[in-house]
């Protein structure tokens, strides 16, 4: 089964967003906006996982969630990939426990390929939320501009959870599993 290690926004979060979008749609019909129910910041794309790698792979990524402890982060800002002028993926940053929050995504990317995960990316974390794909590449400048200054309020991110990704004419996802973040927050934090 094809397989990531994600974070869904809480309702709360993703509807503040889905407002905040909302005047920018209707400017940018040319983009192919991502279902809001579908939303989540991936930590660690795992590809085409086999099902006997699972059980090992639930209990390291069990193990990875219980060393770390929640965290407060919001979304903010904007941004695209590859950049604002040849885009193919409009984005929201994240901002908060940003140091703690990526060494969850390097500690749940190195479990799974412990575990035999071996898609597992080995790229830089970089914390965003996808919002729009475009198709050919797209200059958005304006709308990084334009949105560029939002700015969510807080949420406590207390659970990753293991997705699995059904293609087909529409995406949809299902979380698999999910663990709690286990850890004592960091002194001087929480």
């Amino acid at each position: 089964m094809r397989l990531f290690v994600g974070l869904p926004p809480p309702a709360p979060a993703r509807d503040e967003l889905v407002r905040a979008l909302e005047p920018h749609l209707a400017r940018w019909p040319g983009l192919r906006w991502l279902d809001a129910e579908n939303w989540h910041v991936t930590l660690s794309f795992l590809g085409e996982v086999p099902d006997r790698v699972l059980p090992e792979l639930r209990t390291r990524l069990a193990r990875a969630a219980a060393r770390h402890a929640p965290m407060t982060l919001s979304f903010a800002g904007a941004g695209a990939f590859p950049s604002a002028g040849r885009a193919r993926v409009f984005w929201t940053g994240l901002c908060g426990d940003l140091l703690r929050l990526g060494r969850l995504a390097d500690s749940v990317a190195a479990g799974a390929r412990r575990a035999g995960a071996g898609q597992a990316e080995h790229r830089r974390f970089t914390p965003h939320l996808s919002l729009a794909r475009c198709r050919p590449e797209t200059d958005i400048g304006p709308l990084v501009e334009a949105f560029g200054p939002f700015s969510g309020t807080e949420w406590e991110l207390e659970t990753v959870h293991l997705i699995r990704s059904n293609l087909g004419a529409r995406v949809r996802y299902e979380t698999v599993e999910e663990w709690d973040l286990a850890a004592r927050a960091p002194r001087g934090q929480g």
